[in-house]
């Protein structure tokens, strides 16, 4: 489980964990002190967000645009698996803000009557992911069927597994993978790390990797396209500023951000 926050001063805090596999990573969480009094900006203090690994560099250039716009105020980001993230909620992690890569670990949320109605943000699709010099010489879907094509993917339980699911089964193929990664950030650093030849991963972390890997598209991948949802929790701590940072998500400021790192509309 991966926390982070926008400031440079941290306690440590702790809160239940979910038995789901872990997020990908073991950094303990942190929290801010408390904030100062309001100001012009809003009610200053904290609010916590969880979302899906795929939404990192995104979400974290919008709680620093949402920080200097609520001067005093801190966002503290649970950068994860959604599914994980979702039981860690159900358990009674302490979140304000929940922005998942399905409906379906949404839904998991607001069965337990613990988000409001949630809202589609963005889509995702799935790229194939190859190193760059791609030493597999991998063109296409079938080709991750080799069994001499080492492959990683995303596991069942996780949004970027079932779309893996999804689109393999659109093609008819089965593929052996070596390694079923929790998310999508720890599938893709297989390919990075030269341990893979091919991955099946979103087509925004293939453009954030910043050219460490080559994104391949493919056809089925139009048959597995994910929709994000995101909520506020209806028990956050911080309500009002839950709702303010999910406003900044659905706006025009938001969906830019969001679009620049090719994500696209619902």
């Amino acid at each position: 489980m991966v926390f982070r926050r926008l400031s440079t001063i941290a306690l440590p805090v702790a809160f239940a964990l979910a038995g789901l596999a872990g997020c990908g990573s073991g950094t303990p969480a942190t929290s801010a002190p408390s904030a100062p009094a309001a100001s012009a900006g809003g009610a200053a203090g904290q609010v916590t967000v969880f979302a899906a690994a795929s939404l990192t560099g995104t979400f974290t250039e919008l709680g620093k645009s949402f920080e200097s716009a609520h001067p005093g105020t801190t966002v503290r980001f649970n950068f994860g698996s959604s599914a994980t993230l979702a039981q860690q909620i159900v358990q009674g992690a302490p979140a304000d803000v929940f922005a998942a890569a399905s409906p379906a670990t949404m839904k998991t949320v607001t069965d337990a009557s613990l988000a409001g109605a949630p809202a589609t943000f963005v889509r995702n699709r799935l790229q194939i992911a190859v190193p760059a010099a791609n030493p597999a010489k991998v063109d296409e879907l079938k080709d991750l069927a080799d069994p001499a094509v080492k492959v990683a993917l995303c596991a069942e339980q996780v949004p970027c597994g079932a779309a893996a699911v999804k689109a393999l089964g659109a093609a008819g193929l089965k593929v052996t993978p070596v390694t079923l990664e929790q998310d999508v950030k720890a599938t893709l650093t297989k390919v990075q790390l030269g341990e893979v030849d091919a991955a099946l991963v979103y087509r925004t972390d293939v453009i954030a990797s910043g050219g460490k890997v080559t994104g391949i598209d493919f056809p089925e991948a139009a048959q597995a396209v994910n929709d994000y949802p995101i909520a506020a929790l209806t028990k956050a701590p911080a309500g009002a500023l839950a709702k303010q940072f999910v406003d900044l998500v659905l706006s025009q400021q938001g969906k830019g951000v969001l679009a620049r790192a090719g994500f696209e509309a619902p």
